[in-house]
């Protein structure tokens, strides 16, 4: 008995020292991708949901298996907060490349992806901005995906619509953060442009206040048709709401940041939003690819709606991992960049529920965009090209 046992410890052993050999061989290399947006004050609802969707792509890829260049990886995601200040944005940049490598950082916001674009390229990583901003790719950094459409597609059928539905006075009541100024730097020239007048500027602090009735109330002092509003949806919707209580009967033209089935949690429905156009709420969407993504969604969170930021940087990180299996690489950001239209065009339509079409020569993406009218209480869908 104690031959046989001895023996047994000995053939352990040898097996135990065999499987130490083979580990280094069959170890997964970790590929880190950077993320820096904001996870608390008043946009933190917002940083959560394009964290929330990005970490859904890294588990789906992880299960599946990426393999770059006949080697296993497995991807996790560096978060950190930068309370949507571009200074902060460029600090944890400098992190996430010096301490953990990272080939790609995703920013959620026109301010910190501009702050990051001073030296991205001198750094050698790749720039995943979520924002429509235009001047985003027309400055030539290539080394930069944007992953939403520009948002100047939009500013013709908004104008069109809030201005044929309602009237021609507009008060700006918008955030003061750099992504809603380049908003009101596009849209005011093309609301004169079309006959319309500008009642009132008065931008206010969404990611600072809690409660904006005083700058509402200088806004409606103007008499407005139209608000122009938006910032995170949370203040959006509260802005809106405040709108209502005093009084408003106009619409709404609603900037993209801001999704209007998160906004209705805070003006209780629709109702509050009638008239308004804004973005297509996801959850709205009744398109096969868009339904099928929500409800794996909500498989892995019960009771989230996942909102476009949610989708839309899931596929920005499922878009990043198919191209660097093209590349054939995972720390070369150029090599990473120059497959990402190839790695759009292949991806399944499961990786894809917003149908982007592909990736321009600047870095930006493709896609009919489809936008939401609320009428009668009602999302209504309604394709851009339709709308011009």
């Amino acid at each position: 008995m104690n031959w046989k046992f001895n023996m047994l410890q000995v053939s352990a052993a040898a097996a135990f020292g065999m499987a130490l050999m083979a580990a280094p061989a069959m170890a997964q290399e970790v590929v880190k991708i950077g993320f820096s947006g904001p996870l608390s004050g008043g946009a933190a609802l917002y940083g959560k949901n394009v964290l929330d969707g990005m970490q859904l792509a890294v588990s789906e890829i992880n299960a599946a298996g990426l393999e770059v260049g006949g080697k296993k990886y497995k991807l996790e995601i560096v978060a950190l907060d930068d309370k949507y200040n571009p200074s902060e944005t460029a600090i944890n940049a400098q992190r996430l490349v010096q301490e953990h490598k990272t080939p790609a950082i995703l920013v959620p916001h026109s301010g910190g992806s501009l702050a990051l674009q001073v030296n991205n390229e001198q750094n050698k990583y790749l720039l995943l901005s979520y924002t429509s901003v235009p001047q985003i790719t027309a400055r030539g950094n290539k080394l930069t995906l944007r992953i939403p459409p520009e948002f100047t597609t939009y500013v013709p059928a908004f104008v069109k619509h809030a201005m044929t539905k309602y009237g021609k006075n507009l008060a700006f009541a918008h955030g003061d953060h750099d992504y809603a100024k380049a908003w009101t730097a596009a849209f005011k020239p093309a609301w004169e442009a079309a006959g319309g007048k500008v009642v009132i500027e008065n931008p206010m602090s969404y990611n600072r206040a809690a409660d904006f009735y005083s700058g509402v109330s200088r806004a409606l002092a103007a008499k407005p048709d139209v608000m122009f509003v938006g910032g995170a949806s949370e203040p959006t919707g509260l802005v809106v709401k405040q709108a209502r209580e005093l009084g408003f009967k106009g619409g709404f033209v609603i900037i993209d940041q801001a999704k209007m089935d998160e906004m209705a949690k805070v003006t209780g429905g629709y109702g509050p939003l009638e008239g308004s156009i804004g973005v297509l709420p996801l959850i709205e969407d009744k398109t096969p690819d868009a339904q099928a993504f929500v409800a794996r969604f909500q498989k892995v969170y019960p009771g989230r709606v996942p909102s476009s930021e949610v989708s839309l940087n899931y596929t920005a990180v499922w878009l990043t991992a198919e191209a660097m299996k093209i590349a054939g690489t995972v720390t070369d950001a150029a090599a990473i960049r120059a497959q990402l239209d190839k790695a759009a065009k292949q991806l399944s339509a499961a990786h894809n529920p917003n149908s982007l079409d592909g990736v321009d020569d600047k870095g930006g993406t493709l896609a009919d965009t489809r936008v939401a009218v609320i009428d009668g209480g009602v999302v209504k869908e309604v394709k851009l090209s339709m709308m011009k």
